[in-house]
């Protein structure tokens, strides 16, 4: 008996959702009910209804920490992009072989720890660490880098450079190069090659490459505590200081405002960045 296309289509259809249990389960257990306990302890305080907690997130001294969370993240982000976009342009023009071989090495820091990779940045940025000593040897002096905002955006951008430059080149890979040299020969010159046609089909890759480093920047923490000083306090070390207090409702709070604003932040880009052709990112 022949199996109609309405049975095959059906039998599809369930193998499709028990395939997707597994990975339902996963996020209910582990992203809905964290989430909810966020949302139940933000709004709470000793189990009764409270809005207080939210409303100090836009208080004066947590607005404050909380925009130079932003402005370090934002300059931590536009410097990986000034570097990352002609990092993945570079690795998508050499040979398949030699592609592999620089993503191996652009991902090999990755492997190691995050902590073990933060104090070898303070090694290299101390006062009498391996720069200073090099710039001492030169005759420029040492430069005190350590314990200020400069070293955490030369931490935030060592720690998540690869994530601006890896979904920029799997963009960039994709893209038919004959619209290049077909650009280049009706006149295009360098400059308007790579305005009119190679950064239109890679702003994807860019708009992912920038959340994937901004929404970790802003609410890092251990790199700000390692390597800045008592002037760079961010808003996830104030998020830390009240967990380690055990002041759970405020830690819920001043989280789930962050999450808020950033969701809807992605949704905004979402909104304008998504397209037909798979360009957009997803939340």
């Amino acid at each position: 008996m022949t199996r109609t296309p309405k049975t095959r289509k059906t039998h599809r259809s369930l193998l499709q959702r028990y395939a997707a249990a597994p990975h339902i389960v996963w996020s209910v257990l582990f992203i809905i009910v964290p989430l909810i306990f966020v949302a139940y302890y933000a709004f709470t305080d000793g189990g009764s209804f409270t809005f207080s907690n939210i409303a100090a997130f836009f208080t004066k001294d947590y607005l404050v920490i909380f925009w130079k969370s932003v402005k370090l993240a934002l300059i931590a982000t536009l410097i990986c992009l000034l570097l990352g976009y002609p990092i993945a342009y570079f690795i998508t023009t050499c040979k398949p072989k030699t592609q592999r071989l620089l993503i191996v090495l652009l991902m090999l820091p990755m492997w190691m720890n995050f902590l073990i990779r933060t104090y070898a940045l303070m090694t290299l940025l101390q006062d009498t660490g391996i720069i200073n000593s090099l710039l001492s040897k030169i005759g420029l002096g040492p430069v005190h880098i350590i314990g200020t905002e400069t070293a955490v955006v030369i931490g935030m951008v060592y720690d998540y450079l690869p994530y601006m430059i890896l979904p920029i080149y799997s963009v960039m890979a994709k893209m038919d190069h004959r619209l290049i040299e077909a650009a280049s020969d009706l006149g295009c010159n360098g400059f308007g090659v790579l305005r009119k046609v190679i950064f239109p089909l890679s702003v994807s890759g860019v708009i992912s490459g920038v959340t994937m480093v901004f929404v970790p920047s802003i609410s890092t923490f251990y790199i700000s505590q390692k390597l800045g000083g008592v002037d760079t306090l961010l808003i996830g070390d104030v998020i830390e200081q009240h967990y380690t207090s055990s002041n759970y409702n405020m830690t819920a709070s001043l989280s789930f405002v962050l999450m808020v604003i950033l969701i809807v932040g992605l949704a905004i880009v979402n909104h304008y960045t998504d397209s037909d052709e798979g360009g957009g990112m997803m939340i």
